[in-house]
């Protein structure tokens, strides 16, 4: 499996929050969720390693820890 990096990475992570949460502001939920699966092609593409997003995938799945749904 590709390694992954999951402990923070960002380095400005509240200013990159705030500019994801004003993408959406007025948005409908599928305009959102639009918004949220083009962003997610973009950044897919940026990386570009399949192993990787298979990874990423794979790691996303996973329910958090002390999770009950």
């Amino acid at each position: 499996m590709a390694e992954l990096t999951l402990t923070p990475n960002l380095d400005r992570p509240d200013d990159f929050y705030a500019a994801l949460i004003a993408a959406h502001d007025g948005l409908s939920d599928d305009e959102s969720a639009a918004l949220n699966a083009r962003l997610i092609l973009i950044l897919a593409n940026q990386i570009g390693d399949t192993e990787v997003l298979a990874a990423a995938l794979q790691a996303a799945a996973k329910a958090p820890e002390g999770a009950t749904a």
